[in-house]
């Protein structure tokens, strides 16, 4: 949780503005809301898939939780209690549009962060299986060709220490190439996450494949 109020704190930093999945609790509901209290609610956009909006118990938001929680992961979407043509009214976690399914969600952000400016990219914090999902997808798109932005792993506490092993191995073994082991990049400090958004380079080992409208 220290890590998601400081990764919001350098987000407001550097005027960078969030695309995330929409969530209240958890580590991602932090950094949301922190930088929605720093930067105001157009920094932040939340996707959500329909099936994920729920009735809500105050002024049609859950009741944020855990923000005392150290070890607090990620629990659950957000909340609401009414679906409007535009979206969810900006709240203190931001603006919030809602599609119809997980792969419009994750196509919708994807393209967000990449109409985003210099530095644009995809942070990952501590997660379970949808985490780890989506920086798999979003990292083999990288390789095949459809996006050259960066992808990091917030890294604390060795978090995702066994991923980037894995990663290591399969370069060992031939199943990745060296150049594409760099796709997926490691941030120790929450410090380091924008300084190697920005110096990121895509791997001269991607694939150049024609998407059209990808």
């Amino acid at each position: 949780m220290e890590a998601a109020r400081a990764l919001a704190q350098e987000l407001h930093k550097n005027k960078v503005q969030l695309v995330y999945g929409g969530g209240t609790t958890g580590l991602m509901g932090e950094v949301a809301r922190v930088l929605v209290s720093l930067s105001g609610p157009k920094a932040v956009h939340g996707i959500i898939p329909r099936a994920l909006v729920k009735v809500a118990t105050v002024n049609g938001m859950r009741a944020h939780q855990g923000t005392g929680d150290s070890n607090a992961g990620k629990v659950a979407e957000r909340v609401v209690d009414s679906v409007e043509a535009d979206g969810i009214p900006e709240s203190e976690y931001g603006m919030t549009t809602i599609v119809p399914d997980m792969h419009t969600r994750k196509r919708l952000m994807a393209t967000k962060v990449l109409e985003g400016g210099p530095g644009s990219g995809f942070v990952s914090l501590a997660g379970g299986f949808g985490t780890i999902e989506e920086v798999m997808e979003m990292t083999t798109w990288n390789q095949l060709g459809i996006h050259k932005v960066g992808v990091v792993l917030l890294n604390i506490n060795g978090y995702w220490d066994g991923l980037l092993s894995w990663v290591r191995n399969a370069v060992k073994e031939g199943y990745i190439s060296a150049e594409n082991g760099e796709i997926l990049a490691e941030a120790k400090e929450v410090s380091e996450v924008w300084p190697k958004l920005l110096a990121y380079r895509a791997s001269s080992g991607r694939m150049n494949l024609d998407w059209g409208q990808e």
